[in-house]
């Protein structure tokens, strides 16, 4: 999978001199998670590009945690859910120039269960899930988010670990500089 050329990130944020392609790659990929939550009405409770152990084995390079319930109601449930699982990576992508099924592995693996639901066959799923990747791609692709996710990529590689009142913060004025 490769996103659409228009899609790379010619100016990331400023150079960090300690923070490896690996970080930056990271912060772009919770930083997407992030802003998408926010954007389907999900309150964050902490963003962080710190590399932990996940809960049944293997390690995550870093997290993106969401509070539990909602601060609006939604449509789509499973669809908010899938938009902020692949938002990660392609957040990522616009640092990176390519989709990293690899790094968003575990992603992918919670969006393939949940669009089972929806799919009865592999074709369905499949064209549910370039649907999915598409309505991604484009609400990343407003300036408002891509000038939220620039600001949270910054403050990871400034801080490693965010709160979700400074993350929200990020996107509420990113939001009003755009409105």
């Amino acid at each position: 999978m490769k996103p659409s050329e228009a899609n790379t990130e010619s100016e990331g944020p400023d150079p960090i001199p300690d923070a490896t392609k690996e970080t930056i790659a990271t912060a772009y990929h919770e930083a997407g998670h992030a802003v998408m939550a926010l954007a389907v009405g999900r309150s964050i409770q902490k963003v962080t590009i710190a590399p932990g152990k996940l809960q049944f084995g293997g390690s995550r390079l870093g997290t993106c945690e969401i509070k539990k319930g909602r601060s609006k109601g939604s449509k789509d449930q499973l669809e908010d859910d899938v938009l902020v699982l692949l938002a990660g990576m392609v957040s990522e992508s616009r640092f990176t120039g390519v989709y990293c099924p690899a790094g968003a592995s575990q992603d992918l693996r919670e969006v393939s269960a949940r669009l089972c639901t929806r799919a009865a066959s592999q074709r369905q799923h499949e064209t549910l899930l370039k649907r999915m990747l598409s309505k991604t791609e484009h609400l990343l692709n407003d300036e408002a988010n891509l000038d939220a996710i620039r600001a949270i990529t910054k403050e990871l590689l400034d801080k490693t670990t965010i709160s979700g009142r400074a993350v929200k913060h990020h996107f509420e004025m990113a939001q009003r500089r755009h409105a």
